[in-house]
């Protein structure tokens, strides 16, 4: 029996006690500051238990983003470059192969793919990418290109979305990352990324990759400009997709970095608390209960938040996140890679199990020279 006390939490901890669907207003109660944030983190480590006992998972991964130049002028992004301005750069195969080179030299399992849209690179150039590293590299699982990424490649080559991860996947697409989901609501999505692909792209593209067998995650962008109501629409919109396919496999919710960016100069926007973050972990966590893991990305959160996040909802820490960017740019000051043995620790800490899963959340299986993805992982319902 859990101890919330608090009378506006009593008809959600039923439900939850019950493992009954939370509605959207159930969560724009659990947003109202009049919601003890203890008390409905105490709701969300329940799901949690329940889906996924003591785990606390992460992976060994790295990051690619190979070019920084991009068409759009997303306000809230602070990695984009103009073609001409000097921090712009765009890799050449030498570049990717040696990354490549690096990620398994240190034992990496994923490779997690995502940049600009470069406006002279064409469609065969973002491909290759992918086949470069799947030829040279195959026990890489490559996890790449958003919807935003997707979109593009579709209006490169006027093909559609179908078409681009049907080729992707054949030159060695593993799966896709969450990002470009931001804020679903249009009256947000216009304002912050007007021009790139909405939230039926973003749909379409997710629809159409589980149909091909290809698993995603799924993000939120939050603490800028929106409101509750506009967080809940994007949670309830993320369930009704998982209940059509099926293909999502975790949630991370991000927590937006104001600095070096056009939205956070021109709004005078404050970077969200340590409090916010915990309780969007936790409201992720309630909300979305046909998705089975919900990520405290390190990066973002700060090592301290992401480790009480795994009392707050989250089962997942990401990982070794070697070469991250897009967040260090935006003014994220976490570490550029974290070793094993300290996000281990980083784990035991919060009294949880550390496990290493790959990327389909199978458990890696190590000797001294070599892994290997075991049983997959399964949630509890």
């Amino acid at each position: 029996m859990l101890r919330t006390s608090s009378p506006i939490l009593a008809p959600i901890r039923e439900k939850v006690e019950a493992g009954e669907r939370l509605t959207a207003e159930d969560g724009l109660v659990l947003e109202s500051p009049e919601a003890p944030l203890p008390e409905v983190g105490e709701l969300a480590n329940l799901v949690r238990e329940r889906k996924n006992g003591n785990a606390g998972y992460y992976n060994i991964n790295t990051h690619l983003n190979a070019t920084n130049i991009c068409v759009y002028r997303c306000t809230f992004c602070a990695f984009r470059s103009d073609l001409r301005d000097p921090k712009g750069y765009w890799m050449n195969d030498e570049q990717v192969l040696a990354r490549g080179a690096e990620a398994v030299e240190n034992g990496c399992t994923e490779m997690h793919i995502v940049g600009g849209l470069h406006h002279q690179a064409k469609y065969d150039w973002y491909r290759k990418v992918i086949s470069l590293l799947n030829d040279n590299y195959p026990t890489l699982h490559l996890k790449a290109w958003t919807p935003v990424e997707i979109d593009w490649f579709a209006r490169l080559t006027k093909k559609p979305i179908r078409w681009v991860l049907e080729d992707m996947k054949e030159a060695g697409l593993g799966s896709l990352p969450g990002g470009g989901a931001e804020i679903f609501h249009p009256e947000i999505r216009h304002q912050i990324c007007e021009h790139k692909a909405d939230a039926s792209r973003w749909f379409e593209t997710h629809r159409e990759a589980h149909s091909l067998g290809l698993r995603s995650n799924c993000t939120m962008l939050y603490g800028h400009i929106e409101q509750p109501y506009h967080r809940i629409d994007h949670l309830i919109r993320l369930r009704e997709l998982q209940d059509e396919t099926g293909g999502l496999q975790t949630y991370i919710p991000l927590s937006y970095h104001p600095e070096n960016n056009r939205l956070g100069i021109e709004r005078k926007i404050e970077k969200p608390s340590g409090l916010m973050d915990l309780r969007q972990m936790a409201i992720g966590r309630l909300m979305l209960d046909n998705i089975d893991h919900i990520k405290a990305y390190w990066i973002m959160l700060g090592i301290e938040t992401a480790q009480i996040s795994l009392s707050y909802g989250a089962d997942d820490i990401d990982g070794t996140v070697r070469h991250e960017l897009i967040y260090h740019d935006a003014g994220a000051t976490t570490p550029e890679v974290m070793s094993v043995a300290d996000i281990e620790r980083v784990i035991r800490e919060t009294g949880r199990e550390p496990i290493e899963r790959d990327t389909l959340y199978r458990r890696v299986e190590r000797d001294a020279e070599s892994w290997r993805a075991g049983e997959k992982i399964v949630a509890a319902v």
